[in-house]
């Protein structure tokens, strides 16, 4: 979704101002368009009277935010202890193949983006994979790829 800077201002403009909600105006952008709009980070240092730094240190410091596009879905591959023993690799080298994409890379068509996690804190359930924040446990190799698409 291409951003508009009317929708921005409508977001910002819900946090009336207030520097605290920092976190979740950047929240609230990015749930809305996918990843952090440069002219999001720029709208919302206006608009909390907060350096411009301030925005992007903390649009940077957090994984969970993107200051670039990502895909439709994002799919993230748990790589923690367990996931890993119990075959993550695999289920993404499937996924990398079925989708033509690596680990950190989105899809031309602006489908899919894939990534690679530490831990989702779910490890009776390893192999996990999250597809746009629905947790999947117990994944397995043959089926990773339909359960993405």
């Amino acid at each position: 979704m291409t951003p508009d800077v009317k929708q921005i201002q409508k977001i910002i403009d819900q946090h009336h101002g207030d520097k605290s909600a920092l976190i979740t105006v950047l929240q609230d952008l990015q749930r809305k368009f996918n990843y952090i709009p440069p002219e999001g980070v720029t709208a919302t240092a206006k608009a909390l009277d907060v350096p411009l730094s301030k925005v992007y240190s903390v649009a940077t410091f957090y994984s969970t935010f993107s200051l670039v596009p990502r895909g439709e879905k994002i799919i993230r591959i748990c790589q923690g202890t367990a996931c890993h023993i119990k075959g993550a690799d695999l289920i993404q080298e499937q996924i990398e193949a079925g989708l033509n994409i690596k680990a950190g890379e989105t899809s031309s068509d602006m489908k899919y983006t894939l990534e690679v996690v530490n831990c989702v804190g779910v490890c009776a359930m390893a192999p996990a994979v999250l597809v746009n924040d629905k947790m999947h446990g117990n994944v397995r190799c043959e089926k990773a790829l339909k359960l993405v698409k």
